[in-house]
């Protein structure tokens, strides 16, 4: 197998239920109906986005990935380093673990950035179109030889002062587990560019504050099948931490700032503070 086909144990059947309260299906279809219709939304506004100046379209961009988040149901809580300290001077990698599509939303909230993802996105209903419109480097996992071409435009991205969003894990994973390993390909371009790394926690939770395995999307699990899930799951909280950045060059090489990205992201859960801020 391709080293940049990682895979993970997780299933929609065995992590994916959701044991809370449910919604019923009229309030639920009114939720995927607003949801779909605020993606469809930003679709159509890329082009006049991408003119705006960066910090009042990072504002934009952020108001509308939090609308699209709550549209689906979902609360949104924010602690760590806020996006008020706007964008590092350098480039910027952020990378986080992945659990859901929900992720792509929720990390625009915050720290609005272009996106790497595997080529099948450019395909997909919605989604598709607003990540090709918005920027995202697509890179044909299957193809292991696409691998060094794909590093070297993350690299220059970031070389340029551009932010780019990563799921390094390289699947989705259900959340109740540490999950897979940091790739390292990503860090390579973050060293090259000599650009700085931010990690990122997100956790998904019932009103109760236990794992939410509902806004899980892993395995073959059918997008279609998976907003349903999202919707009819009532009192579901995205949380996103933005931990302190770590410049590429503090780290001898890609493998060891993987390592300390990943120790950062994974140790969080034991250390977090009592303040947060809540939406």
């Amino acid at each position: 197998m391709s080293v940049w086909l990682p895979t993970a144990p997780c299933t929609p059947r065995d992590c994916a239920g959701h044991l809370g309260a449910r919604r019923a299906p009229l309030p639920a279809a009114v939720l995927l109906t607003a949801g779909c219709a605020l993606t469809l939304l930003g679709v159509a506004c890329v082009p006049a986005v991408l003119l705006l100046g960066p910090a009042h379209r990072d504002r934009l961009i952020r108001g509308w990935a939090y609308a699209v988040v709550r549209a689906f149901g979902v609360r949104v809580r924010v602690t760590g380093v806020t996006a008020g300290e706007g964008r590092s001077p350098v480039g910027e990698l952020v990378v986080a673990n992945h659990v859901s599509w929900l992720d792509i939303p929720l990390v625009a909230t915050v720290l609005p950035a272009r996106m790497l993802a595997k080529s099948e996105i450019r395909t997909w209903p919605l989604l598709g179109p607003l990540a090709a419109l918005g920027g995202t480097l697509f890179i044909e996992r299957d193809r292991l030889r696409a691998l060094p071409g794909a590093v070297r435009a993350l690299a220059g991205a970031l070389a340029s002062g551009s932010r780019v969003a990563v799921f390094p894990q390289g699947s989705t994973w259900c959340g109740r587990s540490g999950g897979g390993r940091f790739r390292h390909a990503a860090f390579q371009a973050a060293v090259d560019a000599g650009a700085v790394v931010r990690p990122v926690r997100i956790r998904y939770l019932t009103a109760e504050l236990h794992p939410a395995g509902a806004a899980a999307f892993v395995g073959e699990d059918p997008l279609a099948a998976s907003l349903w899930r999202v919707v009819t799951a009532a009192g579901l909280t995205a949380e996103i931490r933005v931990l302190p950045p770590i410049p590429a060059g503090s780290e001898p090489d890609r493998r060891a700032l993987a390592r300390a990205a990943q120790s950062a992201v994974a140790s969080d859960s034991a250390n977090r503070p009592a303040e947060s801020v809540h939406h």
